[in-house]
């Protein structure tokens, strides 16, 4: 399945979106059999009820959706999608009461309720169509769904599915469709092309490490995204409990974000030119793993000491970065499913993100908030630079101590953006901890709306 609004001429059931405050106005606009039918079935707008209202002869004549207060919708995102799972499956028609500045929003809401992964178990397909709303455009509003749908996808697939191999065959198959170019260098070939940490924590696994190399776009800014593909992380020698390694396929969740928001780009036909890069890898144990004091050299020839094999998402990511940094894009945006502080910071449902930048920070807060795709910006402290700075090397990849995980996870990888002017870096969750509405529990995408909301300012597309 692929998220499409349902054809204008397709017979659909009228649907009022009714504030708690307006509900009694409407009331009185409505036959007594309607206003009656609405009081017995003790509908009151709360956010995200609804009910549907039957002619004389038993067939469905409107349905009534619920929009709350203000202060109950602002706890909350989709409200109009948690009102379509609880309707008889049907197609409706918005008769009134959205409001023009967020029918973009809910209208992408009910594509994303729709939403099923159904790779391993054929579940019965949800028939909530929607008649796209007036004044919205469907297609944008589909290429955005069908991105976050491709994310899910990519890390609901477990590991014995979802290895390097897998997500190579993932982007090749994104690339033919929008006709884009892609490299890949894998294996020993990484030593040769002089990406030595993105070998070093792939090697001890059977599928091997590889950097996936997507363009598209022959004119206009540069954009850079840059996913970690950890396909699993055991945590290598520094072994993971199991309590701990339970979520580890959604370690390529950066991967999967940005592949997401490439089909968006692409498929929406952006004025400028993108380049995907995916470092892919699994963290394995074998006799050839690295190890705990290992000193390794990157591409950038930055020195690193490996003070824990469960920090390697930096390090491949860093390899990544370096190969981006040396053709000065406009902008180079990382995205990975790196620290656990930042969930401790912000919990699942914020993507924290950095930049040196106020201007982009304002840009993508603003972005954020009309997308419903929340972030919160945390800080490229620089003070703490001295955490990172072991004594036998330049650059530690797990300073002790326990403090400010995710901010000095963030300056690791600045240190490998010399020559680009702009840099931004997102610690993403990747996952949806229980159900909410349009986001089932599952691989999610964060910040990936937010971004494509922003691009045109931060490109001056």
């Amino acid at each position: 399945m692929t998220p499409r609004f349902a054809s204008p001429d397709t017979p659909a059931i009228p649907l009022h979106i009714v504030a708690k405050n307006d509900l009694d106005g409407w009331l009185e606009s409505q036959p007594a059999s309607i206003s009656q039918w609405v009081r017995v079935n003790g509908f009151n707008a709360s956010s995200g009820s609804a009910l549907a209202v039957p002619d004389a002869s038993g067939n469905i004549a409107l349905a009534l959706a619920g929009y709350g207060t203000p202060d109950a919708r602002a706890r909350s995102r989709f409200v109009l999608a948690s009102a379509a799972t609880k309707l008889p499956e049907r197609t409706y028609r918005i008769a009134g009461g959205l409001p023009a500045n967020l029918a973009e929003q809910e209208a992408l809401g009910w594509l994303l309720s729709t939403y099923q992964f159904t790779r391993y178990k054929d579940d019965k397909p949800r028939l909530h169509g929607l008649v796209a709303p007036e004044g919205i455009n469907p297609s944008r509003i589909e290429a955005i769904a069908a991105g976050e749908w491709l994310t899910r996808d990519l890390i609901n697939t477990p590991a014995n599915d979802m290895g390097p191999d897998a997500l190579e065959t993932a982007a090749r198959n994104l690339a033919a469709h929008h006709n884009a170019s892609i490299e890949t260098i894998t294996g020993e070939d990484l030593i040769t092309g002089n990406f030595p940490m993105i070998h070093t924590v792939g090697r001890a696994a059977k599928r091997a490490p590889r950097l996936i190399d997507m363009t598209w776009g022959q004119s206009g800014p540069q954009l850079v995204l840059v996913g970690k593909g950890v396909c699993f992380d055991t945590g290598g020698l520094n072994l993971k409990p199991a309590s701990s390694m339970g979520l580890m396929k959604k370690d390529m969740g950066g991967a999967a974000t940005v592949l997401g928001l490439a089909h968006m780009i692409m498929a929406l036909n952006l004025p400028l030119r993108l380049r995907v890069l995916i470092p892919a890898v699994e963290n394995a144990v074998a006799g050839d793993a690295f190890r705990p004091q290992d000193v390794l050299t990157s591409r950038k020839g930055l020195t690193v000491e490996i003070n824990n094999t469960d920090a390697e998402g930096r390090l491949v990511l860093a390899d990544a970065l370096a190969l981006a940094d040396e053709a000065e894009p406009d902008l180079i945006v990382s995205m990975a499913t790196l620290t656990g502080a930042a969930r401790v910071a912000v919990g699942p449902d914020l993507a924290p993100f950095y930049t040196d930048s106020d201007a982009d920070a304002d840009a993508l807060a603003t972005a954020a908030n009309a997308a419903a795709d929340p972030v919160w910006r945390m800080p490229f402290h620089s003070p703490y630079e001295t955490m990172i700075e072991p004594a036998v090397a330049d650059l530690d990849n797990a300073p002790s101590g326990g403090f400010a995980g995710s901010i000095t996870a963030a300056l690791f990888l600045r240190r490998f953006v010399t020559q680009t002017s702009r840099y931004m870096h997102f610690d993403i969750y990747g996952w949806q901890p229980s159900a909410a509405p349009a986001r089932p529990k599952g691989g999610a995408g964060q910040g990936a709306r937010a971004l494509l909301e922003a691009l045109p300012e931060l490109l001056a597309l």
